[in-house]
């Protein structure tokens, strides 16, 4: 069975009155929050983005973190997680790189009409 009770597909899980799962509390919550923190910071460290696409080396180097990370997040918030990582890095160098074609839109615009 995994740390929380929805994680496990095992019989022993504890269900609500109406037979659904019964959902992570706050403190649950924070705790898997603060170990994905770590093993990203982790990740950082190491300069590995995606630790799905890149599994060896992230556990390689940093096995004790996502162990933890493991532990205290169900499996679908563990891969939901690290393919948010992965989104939300490229559609911050997607921003990045508009910012900047607009920037030198705006500069050749104001040289245009500088020149008329």
């Amino acid at each position: 069975m995994g740390w929380f009770p929805w994680s496990s597909s095992g019989p022993t899980a504890p269900k609500a009155s109406d037979g659904g799962r019964i959902a992570p509390d706050r403190s649950s919550r924070q705790q898997c929050y603060d170990a994905r923190d770590l093993f990203f910071s982790c990740l950082d460290r190491h300069d590995i983005l995606d630790a799905i696409k890149h599994d060896k080396e992230a556990r390689r180097s940093c096995g004790r973190e996502i162990a933890e990370f493991e532990s205290f997040c169900s499996r679908t918030w563990v891969k939901y997680f690290k393919e948010k990582r992965v989104m939300e890095y490229n559609r911050d160098k997607t921003i990045e790189r508009i910012k900047k074609e607009d920037e030198a839109k705006v500069a050749e615009l104001k040289a245009q009409k500088a020149q008329r």
